[in-house]
């Protein structure tokens, strides 16, 4: 059943399927469930006035029924965020199966527009509302999976891994939720325009010619065009896909912006796309270590360098999901940042390299070791097939 209701009247757990009345002319990401109540004073300071709700998807059992229309004082109990989950075999088999469904819709729906099939954007908007959610509650094992990179998977996987990487910054900078959500789709779509170019510039193995250069940065605008045919989108995202090629000195596409004339969240958008470019082994391109890249990002002066220092800042000096090797000898995966400690994160052991063979999974505390990271590795170096062993092998051994 729909209704219309104001936006005084909006309680969490009410499903919102589009925006009825508002002032300006900024075009809301509209449905879906409202979880909390900053999210509707959210939508009021955006001049959100009436929503259509459909009462046969709205879920109250998280919300508080019959509640006057002004905003009660919540308590500590009830205001405090849910802490995230550990990374343990529950969280990183959660993470995974959202993971491979992203690549899964994120392929079909790139088929449905090679085909001309009505244009629908419903599909990614519920994915990027489940990646952000798992931002939230699972963002460790998340960002995890974002290390384990398929080389043959790079332009599905690039998307997805952009967009949580953006939503993982955007909630350490502070942003609301319903931003980091408009914030997420837009880096999702971002490189849509890419299924459109010649399959020989698309996976090119030699250095672009001046053609093949201009073929490419075509994706933006064929992009814009495609996404825009999709119905409503949000102005936040659509900024994003029309500038995250744009760069701070003007030397960017399509339009040479500058400066502050590049919106924030673009700014953010070419962080994390050259971060997953760099750190991806491409048809052109050998990858580096997470290191290696942060270090380059803080060479990039078109990049907006106070937000490269507070990107670092977010994901740490070795980012969760790195590959690392530790002075006693031994292959880990960073688990957990720590904060405090940032040289000392939590890692987990599975490989000798003095031996080389593979040892128990085991969780180690740097900060409560004699032990330390002497370097970052790439999988290639030892020959290992890193997305496969993860998923065969060390998923099943990693501590619950």
């Amino acid at each position: 059943m729909l209704e219309q209701v104001r936006i005084d009247d909006l309680q969490p757990g009410m499903y919102v399927n589009k925006v009825l009345e508002q002032t300006g002319s900024l075009k809301m990401r509209s449905k879906g469930i409202v979880k909390t109540q900053r999210i509707i004073d959210s939508l009021k300071a955006k001049g959100i006035l009436v929503v259509e709700v459909d009462s046969a998807k709205s879920k109250f059992e998280n919300a508080v029924t019959n509640a006057p229309s002004a905003p009660v004082e919540e308590s500590k109990a009830e205001s405090a965020p849910e802490k995230p989950k550990p990374m343990g075999r529950d969280a990183i088999n959660e993470a995974s199966d959202l993971y491979e469904n992203a690549v899964s819709i994120q392929s079909s729906f790139i088929k449905s527009l090679k085909k001309g099939a009505p244009k629908d954007l419903s599909p990614m908007e519920s994915l990027s509302h489940s990646l952000i959610e798992s931002v939230f509650d699972n963002k460790d094992a998340l960002s995890c999976l974002t290390m384990i990179k398929e080389a043959d998977q790079y332009l599905l996987e690039h998307s997805i891994n952009c967009s949580i990487l953006a939503g993982i910054f955007c909630e350490f900078l502070g942003y609301d939720r319903d931003t980091i959500e408009q914030v997420s789709l837009g880096t999702l779509l971002m490189d849509i325009g890419m299924s459109s170019l010649p399959e020989d510039v698309r996976v090119s193995t030699d250095t672009f010619s001046n053609d093949d250069w201009e073929v490419m940065k075509t994706h933006v605008e064929i992009g814009i065009d495609l996404i825009e045919q999709c119905g409503d989108i949000s102005d936040l995202s659509l900024q994003i896909i029309e500038q995250h090629h744009e760069r701070m000195d003007g030397s960017g596409y399509p339009k040479g912006l500058m400066g502050d004339d590049i919106s924030e969240f673009a700014r953010i958008a070419a962080i994390v796309d050259a971060f997953d470019a760099m750190t991806s082994n491409r048809t052109h391109k050998d990858s580096i270590t997470p290191m290696q890249a942060l270090k380059r990002l803080t060479a990039t002066e078109n990049l907006d360098q106070e937000l490269v220092k507070q990107f670092i800042q977010c994901i740490g000096v070795h980012p969760v999901g790195s590959l690392v090797r530790l002075k006693s000898g031994k292959l880990g995966i960073v688990s957990k940042a720590n904060p405090k400690d940032p040289v000392n994160p939590q890692v987990m052991t599975f490989y000798s390299v003095t031996s080389q063979h593979f040892n128990e999974v085991k969780r180690i505390d740097l900060s409560l070791y004699e032990d330390e990271i002497v370097s970052g590795v790439r999988p290639e170096e030892f020959n290992l097939n890193l997305p496969k062993f993860f998923k065969d092998v060390f998923i099943n051994q990693m501590p619950l």
